[in-house]
């Protein structure tokens, strides 16, 4: 792994999303009056026929999206995560999960991103509302390389995706592009059979860190990258309970609902074992940094690593 990425994953996305609309006219970008925040100033510049700017109108900018979809365009809206799962969420119910049209939102700042607005800014709930429309799928890459992948995948890929990202640049997981992508299938990071820590998003990176801290201490923990929550990758989440026997979930989301929530009903129903579910409990996240809100809630290394030291004692 590598901290030395200078990219965030929004910029990764639409610059891979750039070199793919040169190719594929029907490629079609849409936003509302965030191309700054999305970073597809270049887009629009480049590919001025294909870009739309509705402005600060996300319902719109969801339903112009479907109804590009209908024409047989392959859309992307793209936004800050807390409106497009909130100012818009009966759209998207209705315009792309009901109505089956293959539109990609491309949530950025998603999580804790915008730290210091608060909950108002805030996207701790995305998953949980959108796990229960049918035909929504959601995909939190984990770091650059895995979101030019999942962008590649993507284009010609026939359903509706929500796909989660963060603000900042993040550390690499992947150190090069020889790793496997598929939606729905995980990715084990590390192997082990004293307990399973499993991330999604930006936790990854985390989750990767404390796995290694553990094997310093004699713990050979299995790390698995759950980048897609739905499908979710099943066969991974209860071959882990059945070869470790406890699975810690971390996840930069509400404790409810989400990774956390996917993980106990998996095993609850088929192969019960103790889960423990590391998020941002029943309350306003604090007012902070990302990384420092991470700390403070037990999610980043550090936190993990403790929590999976306790965990193993009971």
């Amino acid at each position: 792994m590598s901290t030395n990425q200078t990219i965030p994953c929004r910029q990764s996305f639409t610059q891979t999303l750039l070199e793919l609309g040169k190719k594929d006219k029907n490629i079609v970008a849409v936003t509302s009056d965030a191309r700054g925040s999305v970073t597809l100033g270049d887009f629009a510049k480049e590919l001025p026929e294909q870009f739309v700017e509705v402005g600060i109108a996300e319902q719109n900018a969801v339903g112009v999206s479907a109804g590009l979809s209908m024409a047989g365009k392959k859309v992307f809206v793209c936004g800050p995560a807390c409106f497009y799962v909130a100012r818009s969420l009966e759209q998207v119910k209705v315009d792309l999960a009901y109505s089956k049209n293959n539109v990609k939102i491309l949530g950025v700042s998603g999580g804790v991103s915008y730290g210091a607005l608060g909950a108002t800014h805030h996207s701790l709930h995305d998953i949980a509302v959108l796990r229960t429309f049918p035909g929504m799928q959601i995909v939190l890459p984990s770091d650059v390389r895995q979101t030019k992948k999942l962008v590649e995948q993507l284009v010609d890929y026939d359903h509706p995706v929500y796909v989660r990202v963060g603000r900042n640049a993040v550390p690499d997981v992947y150190e090069d592009d020889s790793f496997d992508f598929q939606i729905g299938k995980a990715n084990t990071l590390m192997d082990g059979n004293d307990i399973t820590i499993i991330g999604t998003g930006e936790t990854v990176y985390h989750c990767y860190e404390a796995g290694k801290r553990l094997k310093t201490q004699g713990v050979n923990a299995r790390v698995i990258d759950m980048h897609t929550l739905k499908p979710a990758d099943t066969e991974a989440i209860l071959k882990a309970a059945r070869e470790t026997g406890k699975i810690i979930t971390v996840e930069e989301h509400s404790i409810f609902g989400g990774l956390g929530a996917i993980v106990s009903e998996t095993v609850v129903q088929n192969n019960p074992v103790p889960v423990k579910i590391l998020g941002i409990p029943d309350e306003n996240a604090i007012h902070a940094k990302p990384l420092e809100i991470f700390h403070h809630y037990g999610i980043d290394a550090e936190g993990i690593y403790n929590s999976a030291i306790e965990f193993l004692k009971k």
